[in-house]
């Protein structure tokens, strides 16, 4: 078997925590998706696979259905795999809604997962997740807020956003940068998808852009790159922050993990520079003023 498939068979466990027992560190040669990836490998021909994939499909839908199922986050699992070989389970849909709705902490993250991977943004199905979204936004449990910020920011039906809007707004305050920054980022979603409801609050976008985790801050910059490219006018008196942030950035002063082969954030300071260049655009003076001021 090829070095690619053994690192991937003793990746799955750790990433999805499909082993429970402690210092598993590999799929055990009895799993199921284990045995699915090895047979998948050793496969000569496309029929040959479709053959595979048909069978197991068959399998993971008669196993879905029964009450007395026991094991849905492997299962849930396995046919994200086969639809990552572009084989639809459409069956598994409402069980993926259900999963992240009903299960523990990991099974509503693979459930969370699952519903990213398997539906799209008018996707019928997806007004079923707007309740367990409210409620895991309220939840005290960090990973829960976080699975939930997460998916509003991939994906979330356009007439549900006012339902969510001030809960996400209120996380803009929460003590926990990682928070914080899954917030900006799933009101940047709202930005693209519906921008008249998330007009009121510029003034919180502007706190975010000075908030003291770089993360946060960097997060900040997409929406407002988005802004300053519709409206560049509006957004001049930022000029200096900007500026400041840019020096900042190629200064060092960001930590390590910011950095890529020694250069400080390139991609924060290419988008910086592309703000500086649309608002400098038609009156350069306004960046050269700015840039001696800070």
């Amino acid at each position: 078997m090829s070095d690619v498939v053994e690192k991937t068979l003793t990746a799955l466990p750790s990433l999805l925590s499909l082993d429970s027992q402690p210092g598993s560190a590999k799929l055990s040669s009895t799993s199921k998706l284990g045995n699915l990836i090895r047979g998948i490998t050793e496969l000569t021909s496309k029929h040959e696979e479709e053959k595979l994939i048909q069978c197991e499909l068959s399998s993971i839908k008669e196993q879905v259905s029964s009450p007395n199922t026991t094991m849905m986050k492997e299962l849930m699992v396995r046919t994200i795999y086969c639809e990552m070989l572009g084989y639809e389970a459409s069956f598994s849909y409402i069980h993926a809604i259900k999963l992240a709705q009903q299960g523990s902490v990991l099974e509503k993250r693979v459930g969370y997962l699952a519903v990213s991977l398997f539906l799209n943004e008018s996707h019928e199905l997806l007004l079923l997740l707007v309740n367990t979204v409210l409620k895991d936004l309220q939840s005290t449990n960090l990973i829960e807020v976080c699975m939930a910020l997460t998916v509003v920011s991939q994906m979330f039906p356009k007439d549900m956003i006012p339902a969510i809007l001030p809960l996400v707004e209120e996380k803009l305050n929460h003590p926990k940068e990682i928070i914080r920054r899954k917030a900006v980022l799933a009101l940047y979603k709202f930005y693209l998808i519906a921008p008249n409801q998330v007009q009121h609050i510029h003034n919180k976008f502007r706190k975010a852009l000075c908030d003291k985790d770089p993360g946060v801050m960097t997060a900040s910059l997409h929406i407002y790159l988005q802004m300053i490219q519709e409206n560049p006018e509006g957004y001049k008196d930022l000029t200096a922050s900007f500026v400041t942030i840019l020096k900042q950035v190629v200064g060092g002063k960001l930590p390590m993990d910011f950095n890529y082969h020694s250069v400080p954030a390139p991609w924060l300071q290419i988008q910086l520079l592309r703000i500086l260049s649309l608002l400098g655009k038609n009156d350069q003076s306004l960046i050269v003023l700015n840039a001696d001021k800070c």
